[in-house]
């Protein structure tokens, strides 16, 4: 008896489509990808590729029926574009955790309704809503950002309560912003939580991140924090992703303030850059989880095995990949981008050492 053959459907063709699409590979599940550049590093290892807009329905149309169902790798894909796929085939995570996801004020204002703090903020359409924001907010420093699109550090600027609003609003070419306070923080941690059809799930982390020029530069596990602040972390993921019914695989990034508070900072309905290290430190990595769960398949035992620190290589980083190849416990993954560019991410290397026993 010939055993049935899953294809799963990925919208976006980067490094994560990528992964996930090695991942399905070990499960013995075909990946077909879909997007807009051509020589993309998902089309490298992909069963099929499709090349093409996100908006041209004749093409995404053959795409969701040569697949049993349609995921996707980034938040970026258009709201219209899932809807449209869903009249042809499932898509997970659905559409209604894409369209919080994209969309800043939406985001912050969901995380509240459901009872999850996030810094203070308020939406801006004017010069005027900034200084009527600081005025009410109190706060001397703030992070101005647009709703949409922004990622990286793009699409944000500081404003200071002393700043000229009017300069501020028009420094980012948008109508539609979002205020957002300054959080003196301890440390920035993610949590990234799979979730199966049945509501069962699993959860990585929290993971310890440093950022450099507002990219990802390191996630270190585990992370050295109060294991109170690393329980609630792991509540708070778990909480969203039973508020929003997640299929699928979803990071949530806060911050940890001096104070021992925690406040959520974004949302991503994906595998996430601070879980790459779960490639190499655990039996079932993220994006395993992440075909599993929206295949049907029950999530994995994501308990690490070991400890890891994975880096980012950003632009002319990759080029120091030679110094780990005789690196003990490394492990790199190099995306095949044929351009390397500043501020692009090529790859990452993980190095893994044995866990230590609790005392």
């Amino acid at each position: 008896m010939k055993p049935k053959t899953i294809t799963l459907g990925i919208l976006g063709t980067g490094q994560l489509g990528r992964m996930s699409a090695l991942a399905a590979a070990e499960l013995g599940i075909r990946v077909h990808v879909y997007g807009p550049d051509k020589d993309s590093p998902a089309e490298h290892v992909a069963a099929k590729s499709y090349v093409g807009s996100y908006t041209d329905k004749k093409k995404l149309k053959a795409f969701a029926q040569s697949v049993d169902v349609v995921s996707y790798e980034f938040e970026n894909v258009p709201v219209e574009t899932a809807r449209y796929i869903q009249k042809i085939k499932p898509v997970y995570p659905d559409d209604k955790l894409l369209e919080i996801a994209q969309n800043r004020i939406t985001e912050k204002k969901y995380l509240n309704d459901v009872g999850i703090p996030t810094a203070r903020w308020a939406p801006i359409y004017s010069p005027e809503d900034i200084d009527n924001a600081v005025s009410d907010l109190g706060c001397k420093n703030y992070i101005l950002k647009t709703t949409r699109f922004g990622y990286d550090g793009k699409g944000q600027t500081v404003h200071r309560s002393s700043d000229s609003s009017k300069r501020s609003f028009n420094k980012l070419g948008s109508d539609e912003l979002i205020l957002e306070e300054m959080v003196d923080f301890k440390c920035e941690i993610s949590v990234i939580i799979a979730r199966d059809k049945w509501g069962k799930s699993a959860i990585y982390g929290p993971v310890a991140n440093v950022h450099k020029n507002h990219i990802l530069h390191t996630s270190t596990t585990p992370a050295k924090i109060d294991p109170k602040i690393a329980a609630k972390a792991k509540r708070t993921a778990k909480k969203l992703a039973d508020a929003v019914g997640l299929i699928g695989v979803l990071g949530l990034e806060m911050f940890v303030t001096k104070e021992g508070t925690i406040l959520a900072n974004e949302i991503a309905p994906r595998t996430h850059n601070s879980g790459h290290w779960t490639i190499d430190a655990c039996s079932v990595s993220q994006f395993e989880q992440h075909v599993r769960t929206v295949c049907g398949l029950p999530v994995g035992d994501p308990t690490p095995h070991s400890a890891a620190v994975m880096t980012n290589l950003i632009g002319n980083d990759v080029n120091k990949v030679k110094e780990f190849y005789e690196t003990k416990g490394a492990c790199i993954h190099l995306y095949g981008k044929s351009e390397t560019r500043n501020g692009r991410k090529m790859g990452h290397i993980t190095v893994i050492k044995p866990l230590k026993k609790p005392k």
